[in-house]
């Protein structure tokens, strides 16, 4: 059923103009739909990149079933990854990201922690799912990331997506009933699995997106918003990815996604103190006794590093 735009996003528009959704994208090519659930497809006016899937949209009469976007109406949230090279947007007006990883193929632990600091970011709820729980290969190195997590205060949560029980499908649903959700992981990571068993028909509906936009085979690159069959709400689909790049991020907004750094910050000699090199520094204090994981250190050392960085990008 298609759900309704909020009235917070009408206006006194014109009759040649009308509010939409973006439903899915590929580059500059997008899909909207309008409050009966008609979809037309749809180019941003101008050379603008910045329609983001999940987008509210304000678009021009359409002509052939093709519509312009005219103007973007204001987001509440966006979630995005940045490098050196470039910026890939992944969702707006999401309430939730749910992160999936799997023992099989091997996982990579900064790939969630880095997920995990752009949910800070964005000021958007982080779930874990950690799938393929019928693997035995690597399945205690996969629990005790999870466990990790579990312990550092995030909502976690262990599923097999291929044979799933009925209650197990009740617990995949609760964390995206009534939610704005983004699906996100490594390739290969059960994803699709999961999608497939929260919207019964989305692989249609991405062949239809694919076909439309004359993608062939490429249905995996394509972004795209599913409404939930259960509950309202929606899930995004990205294409699984294996970087996560955080070059928008500010150190204070790293220390601040990372509780377990966080709690020992207050105590150092030098007041802009990065944790790096500095003498006297608490942080490090924590580390050496034991306080602070030297993974879990490492990692922000590097993310540290690569901000101060970023200038010279």
């Amino acid at each position: 059923m298609p759900k309704r735009i909020p009235t917070s996003a009408k206006s006194h528009l014109s009759r040649e103009t009308f509010v939409a959704q973006v439903v899915s994208c590929h580059g500059r090519h997008h899909f909207v739909r309008d409050e009966s659930g008609k979809l037309y497809e749809a180019h941003r006016r101008g050379k603008k990149g910045d329609v983001v899937v999940g987008d509210t949209v304000v678009c021009s009469a359409a002509v052939d079933n093709t519509v312009a976007i005219e103007s973007i109406k204001e987001r509440t949230s966006l979630l995005f990854r940045q490098d050196e090279w470039r910026t890939k947007t992944l969702a707006a007006n999401i309430d939730t990201l749910v992160i999936v990883y799997a023992s099989r193929p091997r996982f990579n632990p900064w790939f969630v922690w880095k997920a995990l600091l752009a949910a800070h970011a964005a000021r958007v709820h982080p779930v874990i799912i950690r799938n393929k729980t019928d693997l035995a290969e690597g399945a205690e190195e996969a629990a005790r990331f999870l466990n990790s997590l579990k312990l550092l205060g995030y909502e976690t949560h262990e599923i097999c997506a291929q044979t799933i029980t009925a209650e197990a499908l009740g617990e995949l649903d609760a964390i995206v009933n009534n939610h704005r959700s983004l699906l996100v992981g490594q390739s290969g990571m059960g994803k699709s699995t999961i999608l497939n068993l929260l919207v019964q028909n989305a692989n249609a509906k991405t062949q239809e997106y694919s076909q439309a936009l004359n993608l062939g085979r490429q249905t995996t690159t394509v972004t795209t918003l599913y409404d939930l069959d259960r509950s309202y709400g929606f899930v995004i689909d990205s294409p699984g990815f294996q970087e996560f790049g955080l070059a928008h991020l500010e150190l204070n907004e790293v220390i601040a996604a990372m509780p377990d750094i966080a709690q020992y910050v207050g105590g150092c000699r030098f007041a802009n103190c990065k944790h790096l090199k500095e003498p006297a520094c608490s942080v490090k204090r924590a580390l050496q006794d034991g306080l602070i994981a030297q993974d879990r250190y490492d990692f922000y050392c590097a993310i540290a590093q690569t901000l101060e960085n970023k200038s010279t990008y």
